[in-house]
């Protein structure tokens, strides 16, 4: 199964795709370029906005790359490439992936056990759950915003953290205790039984990624080397990885 989904035919087939976006994005860069120059902006700031925005993307892609390797696995090369590439985010892909593998009774993302039925599924998963994001901004994206960024009125009056702040905080405590929850949870049940036997390598690696991650936070707000924060994701996850192949 993993040779028909790395075949020629679909490399062609997310390659297009993949060509059509990033040929898009160059003519809005170019297009951009041009409306820079004619409202009078400085060409060689121009020109250092777009080294260092390449610059500061090289790194932090390199977390997407290991998500690449770590989906084409299962899913061969192609397809995690598609995603990632165009809309996908990492979390998303993986965490989705992976409940779309259990869901149609293979256990999880393996190789050994994919078949077409199952791929097509966990592609179209992928697919379309992802999709809302756009469809929904078409239609409720210039309220979302105003309600996200408040007026100045009331920006003044409340001091603390806005909405979306909130919001995303809350977002984001409640994704890490699923994951926790998660892991806990097998490693101390098996089969309904209280074994304190199962797998320790995502609590590991969940707690190694987290110190790495504070690492980068304490230089980036306490030591104000602001660049580094492009690079805290990868370099977490890249941390993260070593330690799940050690352990």
């Amino acid at each position: 199964m993993l040779e028909l989904l790395n075949s020629p035919v679909i490399y062609l087939i997310c390659g297009l795709i993949v060509l059509f976006v990033a040929v898009t994005c160059v003519i809005y860069m170019v297009r951009a370029y041009r409306a820079g120059i004619a409202i009078g902006m400085d060409k060689g700031k121009l020109n250092r906005a777009i080294t260092s925005s390449a610059t500061f993307s090289l790194f932090p892609s390199i977390g997407i790359l290991l998500g690449v390797i770590a989906l084409s696995g299962s899913l061969g090369t192609p397809w995690p490439w598609l995603r990632l590439s165009v809309i996908g985010a990492l979390h998303y892909e993986t965490q989705v992936a992976q409940a779309a593998s259990e869901a149609v009774g293979i256990g999880g993302l393996s190789a050994e056990h994919m078949t077409a039925e199952a791929f097509s599924t966990i592609a179209l998963l992928m697919s379309l759950c992802i999709m809302w994001g756009m469809v929904l901004s078409i239609f409720f994206n210039k309220k979302y915003t105003a309600k996200l960024s408040g007026s100045p009125e009331k920006k003044k009056e409340n001091k603390g953290p806005g909405f979306g702040d909130e919001a995303m905080a809350a977002m984001f405590i409640g994704l890490i205790s699923a994951y926790l929850g998660s892991y806990i949870g097998g490693f101390v049940s098996s089969k309904g039984r209280f074994t304190f036997q199962g797998d320790l390598t995502p609590i590991i690696v969940c707690v190694v990624s987290a110190l790495i991650m504070g690492i980068f936070t304490y230089f980036t707000k306490k030591k104000n080397m602001v660049w580094l924060e492009s690079f805290s994701i990868a370099g977490s996850m890249f941390v993260g990885m070593l330690v799940a192949v050690f352990v």
